[in-house]
């Protein structure tokens, strides 16, 4: 670990020496997360090369940057992140570079309206904004915005791509509206490893609840669990959710909780939360995951 730190000071040290990325010369872009990379390349095709750093699988709120990173990040004309420290540990570097890199938060995209408090933490945000898609709309719009600013000469090419993607985005958004509105009002709860649904429950009319609070790195202890055991018994839920990106030794201790009180709740399909899934399945898209979440989420509820 000390070698990778010394690694990105001087990492820092270069790029401080260099220019950043100039209006009509963008040759590569990297963005954080898989979700972000993905508006990306739906404005820009494959005019540009776009690279996101975490994977499928990979919790941002965990994630620790490696060789490969750094010089992923040197090499980058820009670089996209979510923004609201979803990226945890990379926020402060990324901040860092922004004088010498264009480095953009999509969550700038949104107004302060749009944002959901966390609970962990006072006068901070929520930072999973993708689960509404309303957010990655404008999230869209504001992307495109940027990339105009910096290749001026493909505007045309990027107002065109980015309208096409809005439209597939519209249609998703009411795709889950519908779904979730097929389930019974007094089944719309879903439970999670993490509290990482609380967009996609207010934008669709869904009861969202973690055992963990908003980042992966909160700390969960009995009390919770025994709570979490009461409320599904009492509410009468009948299956609760995993996630791709995170262990789910947490719930099948509310599920055992549950069984000990001769109550039996399900353990529905994995939920894709801070990440999309692996590269060539349907998941590996934004629209892809939600369309999965909301299939899943309905098979198990309704």
């Amino acid at each position: 670990m000390k070698k990778l730190l010394k690694s990105f000071m001087a990492s820092i040290l270069f790029i401080s020496c260099v220019d950043g990325s100039k209006k009509g010369d963008i040759s590569y872009i990297v963005c954080t997360t898989g979700m972000v990379e993905d508006i990306v390349k739906n404005i820009v095709i494959d005019k540009i090369p776009v690279e996101s750093l975490m994977k499928s699988g990979v919790d941002p709120h965990l994630y620790k940057p490696t060789q490969g990173d750094i010089k992923k990040i040197i090499k980058a004309d820009i670089i996209f992140y979510n923004g609201l420290h979803l990226e945890g540990k990379m926020t402060g570097i990324l901040e860092n570079l922004s004088d010498k890199k264009k480095i953009v938060a999509v969550s700038e995209a949104l107004d302060k309206s749009d944002l959901i408090n966390d609970t962990d933490f006072i006068g901070a945000e929520d930072p999973h904004i993708w689960n509404n898609v309303s957010n990655w709309i404008k999230a869209t719009d504001y992307l495109r915005d940027i990339l105009i600013e910096l290749d001026e000469k493909n505007k045309d090419f990027y107002i065109e791509n980015a309208s096409v993607y809005v439209k597939k985005l519209e249609d998703l958004h009411l795709y889950i509206k519908n779904s979730i509105a097929s389930i019974p009002q007094n089944r719309r709860v879903l439970i999670t490893s993490h509290d990482a649904f609380s967009y996609y429950g207010i934008a669709y009319g869904l009861e969202t609840k973690g055992l963990q609070g908003i980042s992966t790195a909160s700390e969960f202890g009995l009390k919770d669990v025994v709570n979490m055991v009461d409320f599904i018994i009492e509410r009468g839920i009948k299956a609760i959710f995993v996630e791709d990106s995170v262990s789910s030794k947490s719930l099948k201790a509310v599920v055992d909780g549950c069984k000990s009180k001769g109550y039996e709740v399900e353990i529905g399909a994995s939920l894709f939360s801070d990440a999309m899934g692996v590269e060539g399945t349907p998941e590996s898209t934004y629209i892809g995951m939600l369309t999965h979440n909301t299939d899943q989420i309905v098979k198990a509820l309704k």
